[in-house]
């Protein structure tokens, strides 16, 4: 299964190129429900889940790394 990181904003900001993110998720690929449980926007920026981990990751929700671990190989 393919992954996907995408970004959760704080409440009432809009995402955009300036937003900053909140959090980091961990979403099967295309999806906007995290691992964790917590529906994102479809608008939201995505990076590749091989960011997860480096700088550009983070912060990143620490219950969408603990499943995320026990899916991929």
């Amino acid at each position: 299964m393919e992954h996907e990181m995408r970004a959760e904003y704080e409440e009432g900001v809009e995402p955009g190129p300036d937003a900053e993110v909140k959090n980091w998720h961990m979403v099967r690929r295309d999806g906007i429900k995290a691992m964790c449980g917590r529906m994102l926007s479809e608008s939201a920026a995505t990076q590749p889940a091989d960011r997860w981990g480096e700088p550009e990751g983070e912060p990143f929700c620490f219950l969408c790394g603990a499943v995320y671990l026990r899916e991929v190989p």
